[in-house]
């Protein structure tokens, strides 16, 4: 029998890359997944190893069973915080983290065979609106409300994971994927002419990409000596008016005016549906620990990766 892997929250963007790394490891594969009736969108011929379960992720079921035994456990379960933040909307982002690391946690604490390491995701989100100041994983945590999202969220894991589980909390700076997530706009917008800073753009831009992420993930379940918080993102800081910048040049795009920060607010909210502090604010951070581990970047410059990027779509 081949070992196992649970992946709760598999059927994202991410979710799909590290399924799909895993499997070509010679692991199978479990996704948790309200939606077990759709088919995992990866290469047909690893998707025979990878089964789909259903659960809610929030409470006890017979998904709980399929931890029994398994070498891993990932959780990267969270609604998607690019929204606008509501009440309503505010109150899923932190409480779907909160209730799938809880009902995660009650199953493992029920395994005779528990998962060795439990990976779980968080966000650099976690030291707020740093500005320019360099964040490593001692850096205090923010104030705002992702930051208190990222708070309770590494705090509930904390408490949930077992003392004989390995714990790895992953900080992801904003991964950057030709196919989904935050790039492809950017890159839309660069391509039109749109390519400015946003507003005064001496925000940090923590980004990371998309290949080393799932690097990084495979060598949290692979290597033993890794715990406790990791922060993911690339060791060269930049301002969001410096990676602007580098995105335009990878488009071969001439200097384009910043977006003032009043426009920028009214575009996020009402064309893009989205919250305004995800691009007016951020941090610049740095993996001091990965990088302490010994583990080298793809991708550890802002130019080579998006230059890699633009050739991918």
């Amino acid at each position: 029998m081949r070992p196992k892997v649970i992946l709760a929250g598999g059927s994202g963007l991410l979710g799909r890359a590290v399924a799909q790394d895993l499997v070509k490891m010679g692991w199978d594969v479990v996704v948790l997944t309200r939606t077990p009736q759709q088919q995992l969108a990866i290469e047909p011929i690893l998707a025979a190893r990878v089964r789909l379960v259903y659960w809610d992720g929030a409470e006890h079921g017979p998904w709980a069973a399929e931890l029994e035994g398994a070498v891993a456990l990932v959780n990267l379960v969270g609604r998607s915080i690019n929204c606008v933040f509501t009440p309503k909307h505010r109150h899923e982002i932190l409480h779907s983290r909160l209730r799938a690391v809880a009902a995660l946690g009650r199953a493992v604490a029920e395994c005779s065979q528990p998962p060795p390491v439990w990976v779980q995701a968080s966000a650099v989100g976690y030291y707020g609106f740093a500005g320019v100041a360099h964040c490593d994983e001692a850096a205090p945590v923010g104030t705002d409300f992702l930051a208190e999202v990222c708070r309770q969220w590494e705090t509930a894991f904390q408490a949930a994971c077992p003392a004989k589980t390995r714990p790895v909390i992953l900080r992801l700076g904003v991964v950057l994927d030709a196919h989904g997530g935050a790039y492809p706009l950017l890159a839309r917008l660069t391509q039109f002419f749109l390519g400015g800073a946003a507003g005064a753009g001496t925000q940090g831009f923590a980004w990371v990409h998309q290949q080393d992420v799932r690097r990084v993930f495979q060598q949290a379940i692979l290597q033993p000596e890794l715990t406790g918080v990791y922060n993911v993102c690339a060791p060269s800081g930049v301002t969001n008016a410096l990676f602007m910048a580098t995105l335009r040049q990878s488009w071969q795009r001439p200097w384009t005016p910043p977006a003032p920060a009043f426009l920028v607010k009214l575009a996020a909210r009402y064309l893009m549906k989205t919250d305004s502090t995800l691009i007016l604010g951020g941090r610049v951070c740095v993996p001091s620990r990965l990088l302490a581990a010994g583990f080298q970047f793809d991708f550890p410059d802002l130019a080579p990766a998006l230059r890699h990027l633009a050739r991918a779509e």
